[in-house]
């Protein structure tokens, strides 16, 4: 299992790196298959970080998070089978339109300046490193990647709670910082929380309609 830090962006802070990576979005449409021609495999943590931003603003744009949920997910799985990344056509080639991505990506940045100021490499690094703890991490990853598919991107925080943790997860990844590792633990189990009282209240909300029609 190898650590996928960038290269593939240039030199300069991480924000400035994605900030050079939305700059340099296509015109018209974006494909995942051309940014991971870009990124190639070292850069998919950074890529990680990009696609994450949309999900923290409160902004809705047709077929994104089943792209770029996708793509999250799919980053992992090879983060934890140590092969290259796979990527189903219809995912890689489904073309997103950047009209509508690139502003919503670059509000997004102001997340990744905040973090960069409290994160700091090497930090609690039995969090960060070694077999065990990769394994751990990079599953908790994937956790994040399906919390933020699951079904309720039309109640508010139910995409931003699991991108801020996917996003903690990837800067923490990259600067091998334990502490926004374990900020990416925290923000997980909010969503799962938060998903339970959702559901519990939906099953509640369901319960009380059919004893009010049913009596």
């Amino acid at each position: 299992m190898t650590d996928q830090t960038n290269n593939a962006a240039g030199e300069g802070s991480l924000g400035q790196q994605v900030a050079r990576l939305i700059d340099e979005l296509p015109a018209d449409f974006l494909r995942l298959d051309e940014l991971l021609k870009r990124v190639g495999d070292e850069g998919l943590l950074l890529l990680t970080v990009m696609m994450t931003l949309v999900f923290l603003i409160p902004v809705s744009i047709p077929g994104v998070s089943t792209v770029f949920g996708g793509a999250i997910l799919l980053i992992g799985i090879s983060r934890v089978s140590g092969r290259p990344l796979w990527l189903p056509q219809r995912l890689a080639q489904r073309p997103l339109a950047t009209e509508k991505l690139r502003p919503a990506l670059n509000r997004g940045l102001v997340w990744i300046g905040r973090l960069e100021r409290i994160s700091r490499p090497q930090r609690l690094p039995q969090l960060a490193n070694g077999r065990v703890m990769e394994l751990f991490n990079n599953l908790c990853f994937i956790a994040a990647a399906l919390l933020l598919m699951a079904p309720f991107g039309f109640i508010p925080f139910s995409n931003t709670i699991p991108g801020l943790a996917l996003l903690l997860y990837a800067i923490g990844m990259i600067q091998r910082d334990g502490g926004a590792i374990a900020l990416g633990h925290l923000a997980n189990i909010a969503t799962v929380v938060y998903f339970s009282f959702l559901i519990g209240g939906g099953g509640a909300a369901v319960h009380g309609l059919w004893q009010h029609f049913s009596g």
